[in-house]
Protein backbone atom coordinates (compact mmCIF):
# COMPACT_ATOMS: atom_id res chain seq x y z
CA UNK A 1 0.00 0.00 0.00
CA UNK A 2 1.28 3.44 -0.91
CA UNK A 3 2.22 5.72 2.01
CA UNK A 4 1.54 9.44 1.80
CA UNK A 5 3.42 11.66 4.27
CA UNK A 6 1.69 14.87 5.22
CA UNK A 7 1.83 17.50 7.90
CA UNK A 8 -1.05 19.31 9.61
CA UNK A 9 -1.31 22.48 11.68
CA UNK A 10 -3.56 22.75 14.69
CA UNK A 11 -3.71 26.54 14.66
CA UNK A 12 -4.64 27.73 18.15
CA UNK A 13 -5.69 31.10 19.50
CA UNK A 14 -3.18 30.51 22.34
CA UNK A 15 -0.41 27.96 22.81
CA UNK A 16 -0.46 28.21 26.60
CA UNK A 17 -4.21 27.63 27.05
CA UNK A 18 -5.98 27.13 23.72
CA UNK A 19 -9.70 27.80 23.78
CA UNK A 20 -10.26 27.73 20.01
CA UNK A 21 -8.67 25.86 17.11
CA UNK A 22 -8.93 26.45 13.35
CA UNK A 23 -10.46 23.79 11.09
CA UNK A 24 -11.07 23.76 7.34
CA UNK A 25 -13.60 22.02 5.09
CA UNK A 26 -12.21 20.35 1.99
CA UNK A 27 -13.58 21.90 -1.18
CA UNK A 28 -12.31 19.32 -3.67
CA UNK A 29 -11.38 15.70 -4.28
CA UNK A 30 -12.48 12.39 -2.83
CA UNK A 31 -12.90 13.82 0.69
CA UNK A 32 -14.77 16.98 -0.36
CA UNK A 33 -16.97 18.28 2.48
CA UNK A 34 -14.92 16.61 5.22
CA UNK A 35 -13.29 18.73 7.92
CA UNK A 36 -9.59 18.62 8.66
CA UNK A 37 -6.62 20.50 10.01
CA UNK A 38 -4.90 22.49 7.25
CA UNK A 39 -1.64 21.21 5.83
CA UNK A 40 -0.41 18.99 3.04
CA UNK A 41 2.17 16.72 1.54
CA UNK A 42 5.79 16.75 2.66
CA UNK A 43 8.03 17.18 -0.38
CA UNK A 44 11.17 15.04 -0.83
CA UNK A 45 14.09 16.44 1.21
CA UNK A 46 11.72 18.73 3.17
CA UNK A 47 11.34 18.61 6.95
CA UNK A 48 7.81 18.34 8.38
CA UNK A 49 8.25 21.77 9.99
CA UNK A 50 9.28 23.39 6.69
CA UNK A 51 6.38 21.63 4.96
CA UNK A 52 3.75 22.95 7.37
CA UNK A 53 5.06 26.52 7.06
CA UNK A 54 4.98 26.25 3.23
CA UNK A 55 1.58 24.55 3.09
CA UNK A 56 -0.13 27.10 5.36
CA UNK A 57 1.34 29.94 3.28
CA UNK A 58 -0.03 28.27 0.11
CA UNK A 59 -3.45 27.30 1.52
CA UNK A 60 -4.21 30.20 3.88
CA UNK A 61 -1.88 33.00 2.71
CA UNK A 62 -0.48 33.50 6.20
CA UNK A 63 2.65 32.78 8.18
CA UNK A 64 2.51 30.52 11.21
CA UNK A 65 4.85 29.66 14.02
CA UNK A 66 4.85 25.89 14.41
CA UNK A 67 5.32 25.34 18.14
CA UNK A 68 6.03 21.63 18.33
CA UNK A 69 5.13 18.38 16.67
CA UNK A 70 2.87 16.66 19.20
CA UNK A 71 1.56 13.58 17.40
CA UNK A 72 1.90 11.45 14.27
CA UNK A 73 -1.26 9.82 12.96
CA UNK A 74 -0.88 6.51 11.12
CA UNK A 75 -4.15 5.76 9.33
CA UNK A 76 -5.11 3.29 6.60
CA UNK A 77 -7.56 4.63 4.04
CA UNK A 78 -8.81 2.08 1.47
CA UNK A 79 -6.29 3.13 -1.21
CA UNK A 80 -3.32 4.44 0.78
CA UNK A 81 -1.66 4.72 4.19
CA UNK A 82 -1.52 8.23 5.66
CA UNK A 83 1.30 9.31 7.95
CA UNK A 84 0.43 12.76 9.33
CA UNK A 85 2.78 14.81 11.54
CA UNK A 86 0.72 17.26 13.62
CA UNK A 87 1.98 20.59 14.96
CA UNK A 88 0.48 23.07 17.37
CA UNK A 89 0.86 26.51 15.78
CA UNK A 90 -0.18 30.15 16.04
CA UNK A 91 -0.51 32.87 13.41
CA UNK A 92 2.68 34.90 13.08
CA UNK A 93 1.57 37.32 10.37
CA UNK A 94 -1.39 37.80 8.06
CA UNK A 95 -5.05 36.89 7.91
CA UNK A 96 -6.30 33.34 7.38
CA UNK A 97 -7.50 33.57 3.77
CA UNK A 98 -9.02 30.42 2.27
CA UNK A 99 -7.31 29.66 -1.03
CA UNK A 100 -8.24 25.96 -1.31
CA UNK A 101 -10.73 25.10 1.44
CA UNK A 102 -14.48 25.46 0.99
CA UNK A 103 -14.96 27.00 4.43
CA UNK A 104 -13.35 27.28 7.86
CA UNK A 105 -14.30 27.73 11.50
CA UNK A 106 -12.69 28.53 14.82
CA UNK A 107 -13.94 25.79 17.16
CA UNK A 108 -14.11 25.71 20.95
CA UNK A 109 -13.88 22.43 22.88
CA UNK A 110 -17.69 22.27 22.97
CA UNK A 111 -17.87 22.71 19.19
CA UNK A 112 -15.34 20.05 18.15
CA UNK A 113 -18.12 17.57 17.33
CA UNK A 114 -20.11 20.11 15.30
CA UNK A 115 -18.26 19.28 12.06
CA UNK A 116 -17.78 16.05 10.11
CA UNK A 117 -14.06 15.32 10.64
CA UNK A 118 -12.13 13.15 8.20
CA UNK A 119 -11.32 9.77 9.77
CA UNK A 120 -7.57 10.38 10.18
CA UNK A 121 -8.22 13.69 11.95
CA UNK A 122 -10.46 12.14 14.63
CA UNK A 123 -7.43 10.90 16.60
CA UNK A 124 -6.06 14.44 16.70
CA UNK A 125 -9.44 15.87 17.75
CA UNK A 126 -9.42 13.66 20.86
CA UNK A 127 -5.91 14.84 21.83
CA UNK A 128 -6.94 18.47 21.35
CA UNK A 129 -10.14 17.99 23.33
CA UNK A 130 -8.08 16.83 26.33
CA UNK A 131 -5.65 19.73 25.99
CA UNK A 132 -8.45 22.29 25.73
CA UNK A 133 -10.18 20.87 28.81
CA UNK A 134 -7.06 20.82 31.04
Amino acid sequence: MKTIRVTAAVICNSLEKPTRIFATERGYGEFKGGWEFPGGKIEPDETPEAAIIREIKEELDTEIIPFKMFHTVEYDYPDFHLSMDCFYATVKKGELILKEAKSAKWLSADELDSVNWLPADMEVVEIIRKKMNE
